[in-house]
Order: structure tokens, then C-alpha cells, then sequence
């Protein structure tokens, strides 16, 4: 298949820079993106479906006095640029007054980055649909094969890359590229009424470290087989266990707490909590946007700003918010330099990789510890209060008794507070480190279960 040729990024952004400067934009930044993606879906040994796209897409965001507009478009002819620019602008004109928004100052701007040192863009090439086809088949295959597995919901594999650039009328300019390869497959164990599901999902910048089709194919297929029979757990006060693949969102809900958007709306259970004890002594929550081979990793900001590991918890006290420009100036305080930027929409504050520090424990040893409880291995919707932090989720995994889990188990809810639970918390020392979110599994005692 002849690739189209890439366009320059750097230059589309600054031909909707001068757009925008010509239309009377008095400051501007723009976006450039280019993508690509692959995937390969096949089920019961066969080519279920294949879509490869290609698209580049621009957005521009124009600042008129302290009122603001953005468009896109996928159109990056010279004069759909000047038409953008020129509706860019008469929207800003008539956009309500925002007094906190603005580009960075020149002085805080990211310099010298080196964007390679992240390994964030596999040099590899493009793997072919025939060799992803036969990943996908082999994946299925592995599943299937795995005792009490009674169909395969599909497997995928899947590539993608993409190349970003960043201008600005404040001088910034500067682009990166990422890619990602995937496998993953969903199987199914029993029939009828009693059919329960489980997957594997596995994602890595360089296909050299992506595991093998077969095994995450046999990783689906156990974890479907052993969901066979469950039933609903008693009804009470216990420990829970939440398992590595789920206990991110736990954290993930302290850092949308955190979110400064979040915060200048005053509606995060965090507020009023700076400096205060929100996870156990000795445990500390980093940002890592500097970490190689992540996805979450980033040589700046969607505003142009210099990024830094640091923390955001620090010996269980919450150290700062999770701060944009804009969201600075309304709360009074630095960026964070957790900017997010997308071609449609002005920047917002958003998190890259985060380590939560882990235990000394493995998972093993903490279901030891628990007695009798719950082995949480996902969870369905959501009730969370963002005001009291009051927290209920739809749960399955397993009931566990002397430390052993004894039977597989759904239907239930479990439900707490997140200003007490988070404080509780038991990390183990099963992180990942390949994921964004380095979570390990987590314990936290005194829950209430609602199950038969």
C-alpha cells in the first residue's frame, strides 16, 4: 500500500499562526496532528473486520483581549487555514470576557527538551495487516484452547502512531511523535444465563516488549474460566483486595479530586485538604512525565510549559493541584504544567504517569492478611459524590476465606468514603511498570459489601 507522503507539522502550524495573525488575532496557538492507526479483529478463526486510517487535523485557538475562540478542521489547504482563522476570530469577538486565561510568558517556556531520550516512537516499522491478522488468530486460538472457555468474543491487534507539533505566537514550537501496539481478547465461560466473560489487554510503544500472542491469549482464557459459577457474596463489613488491574481508578479518583478545574468549581471532596493526610504515612503519589517508553510521557506541556517529576502526595499529605494556566490564575498559584491540549478545545489540567509508592507485600501475602473478604478483578458504573467523596461501584472477582479464594463472585456493590478509604490503603509490590498508572494492588479494610 503507497503511504501518503507526511506532512510537515511544524510548518502547518505556523501557516495558522500567520492565518490568525492576518484574520487580527492579537495571540494564538495552534496544533498540528498526524495519525494513523491499524487494526485487525477476527473471531472464530476467521477476519472479522480491518480499518486503517490515516488523517492529519489542525486546530487553532485565537485570544482577543481576554476573550477566546477554537476551531479545527481536517482540511489543511492554505485557504481553509484563512477561513478558519477569519471564524476563529469573529468568534472570539463575540465570546464572554475570561480573565484567566493567556499563553505562558516567553520565561516559562520549555527549552532544550529532548524528546527522543523518552522512547516514546518505536523506530520499527509499520507491522503489515497480514501480520497482525495472524497475532489476532493466534491470540484466539491460545484462548480457546484454555479449559472451560466456551467461545472467544473476538480478539484484536491493533497499531498506532502519532505525530503532534505545538506553536504559539509567544515563540513556543515544538513536536514529538508516540506508537503503541496492541493485543487483546475477550473470552467467555459457561452458557446461557450462566455465561460470565473476562479479558486480556496488553499495549506497548515498541512491539519488542508487547508479550506474545499466546500468551495473552491464555490470560484471557484463565481468567474467563476461572469466572465460571459466580454467585453473589454475603452481605456486610469487610476487607477488600483490589486487584492491580483495578485498584488505578481508586487513585484515579483522587487525582480528578485534585484536578484544578475541579477545585476552582469547588466541587472536589479534596477542597480545603491542602497539606492534609490523604493517604497513609510513607506512601507518596509522583507525577513521572519524563518516564521512558510510557505512554503518559511528555517533553512539555499542551501549553508549551517545561515538565517535571515531582510529587503530588508526598508522605500521605496532598502537596499541591493539578494546574493548567488557566486554572492557576483562578486559584492564584503556579501552573503545574499539567496542561492537555486537544485541536478542538482549549487546554485543560490533566495528569501524565503516576507511581504510587508500593509495598513490601505481594498480593498473595495481603490476601493472607485478609481473611475473609472480597478479591475485586473489575468493577461496572459508578456512584461517586465529587462533593463528599462518597464511593459505590458495581464489583466481581472473589470471595476469600482463611486467605484463599474460595469461589468467583459478581453481582455485588461495594461502597465506602474516599476520604476514609484512601487513608486505609495497603499497597502491595505487583505495579507494573509499563503502565502510565503504576498502581499496585490495593487492601483497604472495613468496607460495606452488598451481595445476597
Amino acid at each position: 500500500m503507497q503511504r501518503k507522503p507526511m506532512p510537515d507539522l511544524d510548518a502547518l502550524a505556523q501557516a495558522l499562526l500567520d492565518a490568525a495573525r492576518k484574520a487580527g488575532a492579537e495571540a494564538a496557538d495552534a496544533l498540528a496532528v498526524e495519525s494513523t492507526s491499524l487494526s485487525i479483529d477476527v473471531r472464530a478463526g476467521a477476519l472479522e473486520q480491518a480499518e486503517r486510517s490515516e488523517q492529519a487535523e489542525i486546530g487553532l485557538r485565537v485570544l482577543i483581549g481576554q476573550k477566546q475562540a477554537c476551531v479545527s478542521a481536517s482540511d489543511t489547504r492554505p485557504e481553509t487555514m484563512a477561513t478558519m482563522a477569519e471564524r476563529a476570530v469573529a468568534m472570539a469577538r463575540l465570546a464572554p470576557d475570561d480573565p484567566y486565561i493567556g499563553l505562558a510568558e516567553p520565561s516559562q517556556l520549555a527549552q532544550g527538551w529532548d524528546a527522543e531520550a523518552l522512547e516514546l516512537a518505536d523506530p520499527a516499522p509499520e507491522p503489515e495487516a497480514d501480520a497482525l491478522r495472524d497475532a489476532a488468530l493466534e491470540v484466539e486460538a491460545a484462548a480457546l484452547a484454555v479449559e472451560g472457555v466456551s467461545q472467544v468474543e473476538g480478539t484484536s491487534a491493533g497499531f498506532g502512531a502519532t505525530r503532534i507539533h505545538l506553536a504559539a505566537s509567544n515563540g513556543f514550537s515544538g513536536g514529538y511523535s508516540r506508537t503503541g501496539h496492541m493485543l487483546q481478547a475477550s473470552a467467555i465461560t459457561g452458557e446461557g444465563t450462566a455465561m460470565d466473560r473476562d479479558h486480556a489487554y496488553e499495549h506497548r510503544i515498541f512491539r519488542a516488549d508487547l508479550p506474545g500472542a499466546a500468551a495473552v491469549g491464555t490470560l484471557a482464557g484463565e481468567r474467563a474460566a476461572a469466572r465460571a459459577g459466580a454467585r453473589k457474596p454475603p452481605t456486610g463489613t469487610y476487607p477488600v483486595l483490589f486487584d492491580e488491574r483495578i485498584a488505578t481508578s481508586l487513585i484515579g479518583h483522587l487525582l480528578g479530586a485534585a484536578n484544578g478545574a475541579s477545585i476552582a468549581r469547588g466541587s472536589s471532596w479534596l477542597m480545603g485538604k491542602m497539606g492534609a493526610q490523604v493517604l497513609p504515612d510513607g506512601i507518596s503519589l509522583i507525577e513521572e512525565p519524563s518516564r521512558r517508553r510510557t505512554s503518559g510521557s511528555r517533553p512539555f506541556d499542551g501549553e508549551g510549559l517545561a515538565v517535571e517529576n515531582r510529587p503530588i502526595v508526598e508522605d500521605g499529605r496532598l502537596l499541591r493541584w493539578i494546574l493548567d494556566l488557566a486554572t492557576a490564575r483562578q486559584l492564584g498559584l503556579e501552573s503545574t504544567a499539567n496542561a492537555a491540549r486537544g485541536t478542538s478545545a482549549p487546554p485543560s489540567p490533566s495528569v501524565s504517569n503516576v507511581t504510587l509508592t508500593p509495598g513490601s507485600a505481594s498480593r498473595e501475602d495481603l490476601l493472607a492478611s485478609m481473611g475473609t473478604g472480597l478479591l475485586v478483578t473489575s468493577m461496572i458504573g459508578s456512584t461517586i459524590n465529587p462533593n463528599t467523596g462518597d464511593y459505590s461501584r458495581g464489583a466481581s472477582g472473589f470471595w476469600v476465606e482463611n486467605g484463599v479464594p474460595q469461589y468467583p463472585v459478581n453481582e455485588c456493590t461495594v461502597a465506602g468514603n474516599l476520604l476514609e478509604m484512601l487513608p486505609r490503603i495497603v499497597a502491595a509490590n505487583d505495579a507494573q511498570d509499563h503502565k502510565s498508572r503504576r498502581v499496585p494492588s490495593l487492601l483497604i479494610d472495613g468496607l460495606t459489601l452488598a451481595g445476597a
